[in-house]
């Protein structure tokens, strides 16, 4: 990379963990127009054009020389469980059934608060390093996950997992659950974390109990985060047990509002897709882990656009995918759509580009995912001269179909430098504790702890 023109007073190290006046020079956007881009000590761009570096640069504290990278929004990751991190490779190429109750729910039975904190920060660094600046989680210890995001500098909506099958104490332990969390994130006062309400599927959560779910969401002003219509069992169940489809139930219990943010859908109907596109949901393409878990269904994705539906992309827990990486959800999900519905122009490469990005930003309720004046500074600066960005002849078809995580050089998340010249502070550590970590885990596990 190019060697950025940092003032004297700053070290490497202190380009990251505060947002400073920054300025970045001539680098090239997605539409091969070059560019500076300008963003002020509060992490909001303030200008991006051809003219921005003459009209600011005596504004900026840093200047980083972007002439040798494109420079895009920081993407987005709306569903996953961070922790699972963990759980990667633990249990492969298993029916699914048989993979949650004899791997990974007996394995998750012995997890810590401090297994999560260290399963999210190794996602979060994972993450950081293939360009994600946001992501939506849902899981067990969210406190222990929020202090991990805290410290890593990226965006996060975190939420405990609700299960309840029915029973009232179970409820009122994952309500009260919940409500610590909320109040914990509160008390945090960083607007890049978010707390939400995870009722985890209409299976495991009967109406009763979604209907104070959905309350909760209401009073609160937070997302629902959930699953849905993930397989065709769990469809057919539902239509037997309440004579309508998940969709369906979840939006007669008041769970699907515009603060609804719903993984998978695999086995949506073509009724369905119009009642998500009417409520303004949003729902989230998890190609990679319903294709290798066997789902037997991609999701309708061109039914949810005819109908407007909010369509973003998630990459599920490491244990179904088994990584973080949203440039090869993106070429996936573009992928599995033409493979399955048989049609080669369906979710072209723009549409891909925009799922991990401004869409599922605006799932997440964060202004970004665009890089243009007013918006929170989350931008990704890919090189140039890694092998998948060679040629240019379409930079979007570049990002999309050819990069992967490893053509990320620097992240920048709500201004801040997480990432520069492929440095990330504390990587070493980070690593090595999430290692001594999962092999805890797995000796917990071995002993009965």
């Amino acid at each position: 990379m190019s060697e950025k023109k940092v003032p004297p007073v700053f070290k490497k190290e202190d380009l990251f963990g505060k947002s400073r006046s920054t300025l970045i020079t001539g680098v090239l956007r997605p539409d091969k127009k070059r560019i500076d881009i300008w963003y002020d000590e509060t992490g909001t761009i303030r200008a991006a054009g051809p003219d921005t570096a003459r009209d600011h640069r005596s504004e900026a504290d840093i200047i980083l020389d972007g002439t040798e990278f494109l420079a895009m929004p920081g993407l987005v990751n709306a569903h996953t469980h961070a922790a699972m991190t963990l759980l990667r490779g633990y249990a492969d190429d298993m029916h699914l059934q048989q993979w949650l109750s004899e791997k990974i729910w007996p394995l998750e039975a012995h997890l810590t608060g401090d297994h999560v904190y260290w399963g999210t920060r190794l996602a979060c660094l994972e993450m950081i390093r293939s360009g994600t600046v946001a992501f939506n989680d849902m899981y067990f210890f969210m406190k222990d996950a929020a202090r991990a995001v805290e410290e890593s500098g990226i965006r996060a909506v975190l939420s405990h997992g609700i299960i309840t099958f029915g029973d009232e104490e179970k409820l009122e332990a994952e309500l009260k659950a919940t409500a610590d969390l909320v109040s914990h994130v509160k008390s945090l006062n960083n607007p890049g974390i978010k707390p939400a309400i995870a009722p985890h599927a209409p299976y495991t959560v009967p109406p009763g109990h979604l209907e104070i779910c959905a309350e909760y969401s209401e009073n609160e002003k937070i997302i629902i985060h959930t699953h849905l219509a993930e397989t065709k069992q769990e469809v057919d169940d539902c239509q037997k047990a309440h004579g309508m489809t998940p969709a369906a139930l979840l939006d007669k219990a008041g769970c699907l509002t515009k603060r609804t943010v719903a993984a998978h859908g695999c086995w949506l109907s073509e009724e369905d897709c119009r009642l998500l596109g009417e409520r303004g949901s949003f729902i989230v393409h998890n190609p990679v882990s319903n294709m290798k878990l066997a789902t037997g269904r991609a999701m309708p994705y061109h039914w949810l656009m005819e109908q407007g539906a909010n369509v973003c992309l998630g990459t599920d827990g490491c244990s179904s995918n088994n990584n973080l990486d949203m440039y090869e959800e993106m070429k996936t999900a573009a992928l599995c759509q033409k493979f399955y519905w048989n049609s080669d122009t369906v979710l072209p490469a723009a549409e891909a580009l925009s799922m991990g990005t401004s869409r599922g930003s605006a799932a997440l309720g964060y202004h970004g995912g665009e890089i243009k004046e007013g918006m929170s500074a989350d931008i990704v600066l890919i090189s140039l001269k890694h092998p998948s960005m060679v040629p240019l002849h379409n930079p979007v078809s570049n990002i999309v179909y050819s990069a992967n995580g490893s053509a990320v050089d620097t992240v920048i998340c709500q201004g801040k430098i997480l990432m520069y010249n492929s440095y990330i502070p504390d990587e070493e550590e980070i690593i090595a504790g999430a290692s001594g970590s999962a092999g805890d885990l797995l000796q917990r596990a071995g002993t009965g702890a």
